[in-house]
């Protein structure tokens, strides 16, 4: 039986830690070692979390410091490669695994394409969205597609057919697999965000290696992301604009005139947010 590490992780986020962890440890056909990681949360939490593992037999790694999303799973990440693992699933607190094959049938689609590095499945929110495939980032004119949003709130933009299987340029990143060997052979997950965008850069960082992304249509997760209970989203936004300016330099650089309007383009879209912010508050 394969054995595959499911990774975790954890900031504050206790409860929704203990169902996740139960989720994948009742995963059939393979064998999960769940790994949760811990970015330096409140001391209550950690221990939380703690105990869960204990009680659960589950992997407890502590980072040291919170530098962020990726570097939080480049820790359990690294943990699997010393194990010799050949897969590890990156899982979001908040994701739920309803098929008990989920983890099987994801390792089963990479051992069929040797050329997949990054696998992942059909991603549903509560209110029925479907988050996977993504597109690929485009050029200049994407920074100033919200523009369109601002004039034509209920425009919606294209994306591709969740209901077929197949390559894609773009997964989500609160729930995928990877290729432990060709993630390590592009220095793990890139540390130069904090949070944002990591989906981008994956999706650059396997497509400048000559490797690709697979879409498995017929199998589900449920994302349970309640952005309502994160308090301000404006210090959000600007380290989303951040991230994506982080991107556009070093992943989508399209010559020095589209960089630059891609600048002004982000930038004003950070200004627009802000600006509409202060108003709604008055």
């Amino acid at each position: 039986m394969c054995s595959i590490s499911a990774i975790v992780l954890n900031y504050n986020s206790a409860a929704d830690v203990r169902k996740c962890v139960d989720d994948l440890l009742r995963q059939r056909g393979v064998e999960v070692e769940v790994v949760v990681v811990d970015n330096c949360s409140r001391p209550t939490d950690r221990e939380a979390v703690e105990q869960i593992c204990r009680e659960r037999g589950c992997t407890f790694v502590a980072a040291t410091a919170n530098r962020g999303y990726n570097a939080g799973n480049n820790l359990g990440l690294h943990h699997a490669a010393a194990l010799g693992r050949k897969y590890a699933l990156i899982a979001n607190p908040d994701m739920e695994f309803p098929d008990a094959d989920y983890v099987d049938r994801l390792a089963a689609a990479m051992d069929e394409r040797p050329d997949v590095a990054v696998c992942g499945s059909d991603v549903v929110t509560p209110e029925g969205r479907h988050d996977n495939p993504m597109l690929r980032d485009g050029d200049w004119r994407t920074a100033f597609a919200w523009v369109r949003g601002l004039l034509c709130p209920a425009a919606v933009r294209p994306v591709p057919p969740p209901s077929q299987s197949g390559y894609c340029h773009k997964l989500c990143g609160c729930c995928f697999m990877v290729r432990l060997a060709s993630i390590a052979a592009q220095g793990y997950l890139d540390e130069g965000v904090f949070l944002y965008c990591e989906e981008a850069i994956l999706s650059r960082q396997m497509e400048r290696a000559g490797l690709r992304m697979w879409y498995v249509a017929d199998l589900t997760a449920i994302h349970r992301h309640l952005p309502s209970e994160k308090g301000d989203p404006r210090p959000r936004f600007r380290a989303w604009i951040r991230s994506r300016l982080y991107f556009e330099r070093r992943y989508n650089y399209q010559g020095p005139l589209r960089h630059a309007l891609k600048v002004i383009g982000w930038r004003l879209y950070l200004a627009a947010f802000l600006c509409s912010k202060a108003i709604n508050r008055k």
